[in-house]
């Protein structure tokens, strides 16, 4: 029987998305039918995430990619969660198995990846310690992912009580736990050589359309050594990392982790993985 996938993205706002263009091009890729609708439900709107999920209960929908603001408040809703989202305490990709809704997460692996292609053998000259600005479902998924793969970790969030509650829902790790609302992370960002290596944005601070906005502090100077890696993808040059670029850093956005995290995505509802290039080619166009 031909199989016409049913998929989607639930967040709010969705305006900005590239997830239909990637998953169209994977569909095509492929060779398979469906279809990439977009489900903009607000954060407030439980019944109307509840009345989404029934249809992936049913198989009117095959899988669902999960955004900002939905990705720790869908997990009361779910009958599992896989190791990974458990552990990261956010779920960005949904799907039936075995009549039960599975919360996974594939954002951790998909910024590893990227991040792997980014930095590349620079790994150990740069050294291992990385400050992520933000502690929310995104930041979860890449501390999870840079604890994992050896590096030390300073979370800086304008709430402190949000970034201690990340710290504690990660076991076997020692966090540091920062408010950038002071400077001091910032200092330390500045110092020669600088205190961290890697600074990763995951605030929304700089996404269209708010292009003019960044994390870090004004006319702040960065040490020429520190890579910058800023979740935001859109615009494809975020102030953070025009100014960085600017300073001699490297810098990227994340847009490679976005087509990673849906590749990935995208094979566990269909079973295909899909050629990388052809889904830079999509969002490229």
């Amino acid at each position: 029987m031909v199989v016409n996938y049913q998929l989607g993205l639930i967040g709010f706002p969705l305006g900005h998305s590239l997830s239909p263009k990637i998953h169209t091009a994977a569909l095509q890729a492929c060779r398979l039918n469906g279809n990439y609708s977009l489900f903009s439900i607000h954060p407030q709107d439980v019944q109307g995430v509840k009345d989404l999920l029934d249809r992936v209960r049913v198989g009117e929908i095959h899988g669902l990619n999960v955004t900002i603001p939905h990705k720790q408040n869908v997990i009361p809703l779910m009958d599992e969660l896989t190791p990974i989202a458990k552990s990261i305490g956010a779920v960005n990709t949904i799907y039936l198995k075995e009549n039960k809704l599975i919360g996974d997460n594939t954002d951790a692996v998909g910024f590893l990846s990227d991040l792997k292609k980014f930095i590349g053998d620079k790994r150990l000259e740069i050294g291992n310690s990385a400050l992520v600005l933000g502690a929310g479902g995104s930041a979860r998924a890449v501390v999870y992912a840079l604890l994992n793969d050896g590096w030390k970790v300073t979370i800086a969030s304008r709430r402190i009580e949000q970034a201690q509650e990340l710290a504690e829902s990660v076991t076997g790790y020692k966090l540091q736990v920062t408010s950038y609302l002071d400077l001091q992370p910032f200092d330390r960002l500045r110092a020669a050589p600088s205190t961290f290596n890697l600074l990763v944005n995951t605030t929304p601070l700089g996404m269209s359309p708010n292009i003019d906005q960044t994390p870090l502090p004004e006319n702040f100077t960065l040490h020429k050594d520190t890579m910058i890696y800023d979740l935001v993808y859109n615009p494809r040059e975020t102030k953070l990392v025009r100014e960085a670029r600017a300073q001699g850093c490297s810098a990227t956005t994340g847009l490679g982790m976005l087509v990673e995290q849906a590749a990935r995505a995208f094979e566990i509802w269909t079973g295909c993985n899909p050629p990388r290039d052809i889904l830079f080619e999509a969002v490229n166009k």
